[in-house]
């Protein structure tokens, strides 16, 4: 069975995130509501959504300082995002869409209204996502030949480069060290598999920021979890 796509929601109102909870909940999505832009960061960290709503006038950080810090990490910066706001002005509109956000709803709004915006905000895959693997909070940009851990870029050589893209791929499934020896090294790679150890090693130290590591299944090869 598929995965179900996952919504953040940003509001500092427990009534309108109680809406977002129910709403998309019972569309078939999983939901996560936050009160504001820590609690979100915080949560970008562990798990990267597949869409965010976000309320542009919130207490602290407001939906637009959310929207440029999303827009201007490489592990969030092709995620949708759907700026939300009672504001019926032009500009407040305009602003964010310049910004980079991919929608805009404006308060009150019905639930059929909201739900189909946000299948129609999963429906586009911008070209930077193209060209984006992720899992968890390890990002591959392939475009840029760059990788981020835990929202911080991380420097690696081409072989750990290969592998990280190889666990990402096939995450949370194992891969076994058969596989990575041959498609990393090649089919007719008869050097010692210490080697495939080594690079690992490497790997998971390079990576350490994340909260998704990698898993050692003894005998049989890695995962990431």
């Amino acid at each position: 069975m598929a995965e179900k796509k996952l919504v953040y929601a940003v509001d500092d109102e427990e009534n309108i995130r109680d809406l977002y909870m129910c709403a998309i909940t019972g569309a078939g999505f999983d939901c996560e509501c936050f009160p504001g832009g820590e609690e979100l960061f915080g949560a970008l960290k562990n798990r990267l959504p597949d869409i965010i709503l976000i309320d542009i006038m919130l207490e602290g950080m407001d939906g637009y300082e959310i929207l440029k810090t999303l827009k201007g990490s490489p592990s969030t910066a092709g995620i949708p995002v759907i700026m939300v706001s009672a504001k019926g002005e032009e500009i407040s509109k305009v602003k964010g869409l310049n910004m980079g956000a991919d929608d805009y709803i404006a308060k009150p709004f019905g639930v059929l209204e909201l739900v189909a915006r946000i299948n129609a905000g999963l429906r586009r895959v911008p070209a930077a996502e193209r060209n984006t693997l992720s899992y968890g909070d390890i990002v591959i940009d392939e475009a840029k030949h760059a990788v981020t851990a835990g929202g911080e870029e991380v420097s690696l050589t081409l072989k750990e480069y290969e592998l990280l893209k190889l666990l990402v791929t096939a995450a949370p499934y194992v891969v076994r060290r058969e596989e990575m020896l041959n498609k990393v090294w090649g089919e007719n790679y008869f050097g010692e598999t210490r080697t495939l150890d080594i690079h690992i090693a490497n790997l998971r130290k390079a990576i350490a920021g994340a909260v998704t590591g990698i898993h050692t299944v003894r005998g049989v090869g890695y995962n990431l979890r």
